[in-house]
This record gives C-alpha cells, sequence and structure tokens, in this order.
C-alpha cells in the first residue's frame, strides 16, 4: 500500500492539471485543445459625413477609395449620394447632407451667393473630352470644342444620319459644361439645341456612365470627363476614343463646400471642416492625385496643389487655405 500512495497523488495532480486546462480552454471536435478567444476592446462608434456628390468622382472608384481610407484613419463614416451635380444641389438646399462635391462653377456660385454654403474650396481637376467613334464620320478631331459642337449640329441638321450627339440632359456638371460650349459657340442651349433638337441629339437624363453607354451603343458623340471615360473604356470595352481634347471651355473643375449652419443647423460642421481640410492637404492631395496610376498609368485626377496659383483664371478657386468651424449667429 506505501507503494500505491505516490502514484495516486500523481493521478490527483494530473488530473487536477487537465481540469485547470479545460477552465482556459475549448476542445474542437477532434478533441484537440484550442485557446479561448480574447474579448477585444470596441472601438468608438463612427461619426458620419453625409456627402452628395457628382456621378464623374464616384463612377470612377475614387471616393470608395476615400470612403474606406477615411474610415480607417479618421473614424468618420462617409455617407455617399452620387448624382448629378444639380440634383446635389438640390439635395444640399433642401438640407440632406453636410457637404458638396460637385463640378459646375456657375450652379457653385449661385449655390454660394443664396447663403446654402460656406468654406468653399478646390480640390482636384481634370478635363472633359469629346468622344465618339473611331471613324469620327462628322470629321471634328483635333477642331476646337466650339468648331466640333457647331459641325455636329449643321451636319446632323442637314440629315446625316451617321451624326449623333449624346448629352446627359440632366442638369449635371457635365451638362453644364456642354451648355457653356454650345454658348461659347454662340448657340442659345434652350432654342437652338434642346428646344429644336432633331434626331441627331439624344438626351439621356441620366448619369455619364449610362450616357457613355448609349453613346457607344449608337456609335454616336458625347461630351464627358476624361476620368469616367477612361474607367468605362477599361472597364465596360466602351467602343468610343477621344476626339476633340484640348479647349479652355473643356476644363473641369472639382470643388467641396460645406453646408451652410445657418440654414441648417444640424450640419455636422465640425466633420465637414475637418473632412475639407483632409481634402486640401498634402495627404488628401497625394491620395487624389496617386488615385488611378496603377490601373491606367496616369492620374485620373490632377490635384490642385500642382497648380500654382487656383485663384487664377480660368480656375478661379482657393485652394490652400484651410477652413475654420463657421459660426452662428445667436439671436
Amino acid at each position: 500500500m506505501k507503494k500505491l500512495l505516490p502514484v495516486f497523488g500523481m493521478v490527483l495532480l494530473l488530473v487536477a492539471v487537465i481540469f485547470a486546462a479545460g477552465c482556459v480552454g475549448t476542445g474542437d471536435e477532434s478533441g484537440n485543445q484550442t485557446a479561448t478567444p480574447t474579448t477585444s476592446v470596441p472601438t468608438a462608434t463612427p461619426d458620419q459625413l453625409k456627402i452628395a456628390t457628382t456621378t464623374s468622382l464616384y463612377d470612377t472608384g475614387l471616393l470608395d477609395s476615400v470612403q474606406d481610407y477615411y474610415l480607417t484613419t479618421y473614424n468618420v463614416d462617409l455617407l455617399i449620394t452620387s448624382q448629378g451635380t444639380g440634383k446635389a444641389i438640390q439635395s444640399a438646399k433642401n438640407g440632406d447632407v453636410d457637404v458638396l462635391l460637385v463640378h459646375a462653377p456657375a450652379q457653385e456660385a449661385e449655390f454660394m451667393d443664396s447663403g446654402f454654403g460656406v468654406n468653399h474650396r478646390g480640390v482636384a481637376y481634370n478635363y472633359f473630352v469629346i468622344v465618339g467613334p473611331e471613324s469620327d464620320p462628322a470629321g471634328i478631331k483635333n477642331m476646337t470644342p466650339e468648331e466640333g459642337l457647331t459641325t455636329l449640329k449643321n451636319l446632323g441638321e442637314a440629315g446625316n444620319e451617321s451624326i449623333i450627339f449624346v448629352s446627359r440632359g440632366d442638369n449635371s456638371g457635365t451638362h453644364s459644361a456642354e451648355k457653356a460650349i454650345w454658348a461659347a459657340a454662340g448657340f442659345n442651349y434652350t432654342a437652338d439645341i434642346s428646344g429644336n433638337p432633331g434626331n441627331w441629339y439624344v438626351e439621356t437624363g441620366s448619369g455619364m456612365g449610362d450616357t457613355l453607354t448609349v453613346a457607344g451603343q449608337k456609335q454616336a458623340y458625347t461630351l464627358t470627363d476624361e476620368a469616367t471615360f477612361l474607367t468605362y473604356k477599361k472597364n465596360n470595352n466602351l467602343p468610343l476614343v477621344p476626339i476633340i481634347d484640348e479647349g479652355e471651355t473643356l476644363l473641369n473643375r472639382y470643388t467641396v463646400i460645406t453646408i451652410s449652419p445657418e440654414k441648417f443647423p444640424d450640419t455636422n460642421v465640425d466633420a465637414a471642416t475637418n473632412f475639407t481640410n483632409w481634402l486640401i492637404s498634402a495627404d488628401g492631395q497625394k491620395f487624389i492625385g496617386d488615385y488611378g496610376k496603377e490601373v491606367y498609368g496616369k492620374s485620373l485626377f490632377s490635384p490642385m496643389v500642382t497648380l500654382a496659383d487656383s485663384t487664377l483664371p480660368p480656375f478661379n478657386i482657393d485652394s490652400t487655405t484651410p477652413v475654420t468651424v463657421p459660426t452662428v449667429a445667436t439671436a
């Protein structure tokens, strides 16, 4: 019996060790011991910033990348609604968002003059291009934008069935740029173009991606921002090529505006201020400038920091002065 006691004690000790191990682990179906998961400390609930933007910034994927980066880095969830600039501005006038990211200078000026916006800053630019079938049936390649649209109008009205121009027709930034080109060419857009279009002029009332798709299907011409064109050309085998890509009226600048807290006290002005300052910061400008390089071999958007002075014509926008949280007058 004396020889059995040490062995019995060792067995008890072994059982105790196994029992203790069982308290700190769980077994899988094979019987192997696995570590008990540790409880992670939850992160703070992200702040939310509501943004209305143009389709060209969203369709290219830029804002998807910004959204992911900004949430990870600053714990702010960017809630983005993509639509034409006209509709985006209307959303802002309704107080539905905190920030606008758009590209229609005349509409932006009216928005600011009416007191709906504060902290207006330039963030990026690229150029519009007139694209069309590679055969260029109208023969407008290398014309000025004004000469090109005039030629399309003349040939279309003369009954040339191979000549079609597809317009967004949606009061977007791109549509506003098209109307500006018609005006520079000497036409009244409402009376001479949209009011009396004929078969050669087609309005989609849709975003840039849909309009490019329609133009491709019809082997037609259209005006597009370069970034969306490159994106759809690569991802959708778009059968169109750049026809006219030079001219001052093709400049396409993008700006950010905070919705006025005077008109809408619920505007998240703190988050909007921080977001604007990030966009014009060295980090934000590098992010914009780097986007697209790996896929397209070039930036889809040029950061405003590349300009010597963006306040000069034809840009006419401050892109460097940090913004501050706007104050709201008290009664």
